[in-house]
């Protein structure tokens, strides 16, 4: 009977998972609308394209409606093991393929979404971060994922908190530049535009958002990727 019934709610599992992840991905673009199906927003808005990261470009070599990404990570044949200074976001292996999320209009780049991940204080944090098409401006953050202590580094679900990442900006002088710093941001500092409130008494989830993100948006994630997309490059 277990068997069974595990057989008979494995399509209805799959499809909860799917819609999840629809979820997470508009809100994190700041796209979600509360009174419309998800599947549809997301079929009617979203293209799922698969990156090679090591070449920055485009890839059918795998199918982006069945590729799992996490699971490619731990392929030894599909991923590559990274150094003690390349593990900034200490995830230990990073894969080769990874999908992102593609937003248009009028057949126009107006959003990008990434797939991002790393470790904070107690656990690997998930989620996801949307670029602006400029691809230096950032349109949200959101996390989907996490065993973060409530009320400290938990903060990071917190929509305030959340609504700070919008507007701000990802590289200077061709590296990333973007980060948490501890307490508020001076307004009146020249590196305001790239930087973000950190958590209240968790400095180690902080660090670790600030490690994630910028793994990700640096060289061993998706740094060649966007200057080849941004350039018309990227297949």
């Amino acid at each position: 009977m277990v068997s069974s019934a595990a057989v008979l709610l494995k399509d209805r599992q799959d499809i909860n998972k799917k819609i999840d992840r629809y979820t997470n991905i508009l809100a994190a673009a700041g796209m979600l609308q509360a009174d419309a199906g998800i599947e549809e927003q997301f079929n009617e808005l979203v293209t799922s394209r698969v990156v090679d990261l090591n070449s920055g470009l485009f890839t059918d070599e795998v199918d982006a409606d069945s590729f799992d990404q996490l699971r490619s990570a731990k392929d030894r044949d599909i991923s590559i093991n990274l150094t003690s200074s390349e593990d900034i976001a200490k995830i230990s292996r990073r894969e080769n393929f990874a999908l992102v999320y593609l937003v248009e209009t009028d057949g126009q780049l107006n959003k990008i979404i990434l797939p991002v991940r790393g470790y904070g204080l107690w656990s690997t944090l998930h989620g996801y971060l949307a670029l602006e098409k400029d691809g230096q401006t950032v349109a949200g953050l959101g996390f989907y994922q996490h065993t973060e202590t409530p009320g400290l580094g938990g903060e990071v679900d917190n929509p305030r908190w959340k609504a700070l990442w919008p507007g701000k900006k990802v590289y200077k002088d061709g590296g990333v530049e973007i980060q948490l710093v501890k307490g508020s941001v001076d307004p009146a500092s020249d590196s305001a535009d790239y930087q973000i409130d950190g958590l209240a008494g968790a400095t180690l989830t902080s660090n670790g958002v600030t490690n994630l993100v910028q793994f990700w948006l640096g060289e061993q994630g998706f740094q060649k990727f966007l200057g080849k997309l941004y350039l018309g490059e990227a297949g």
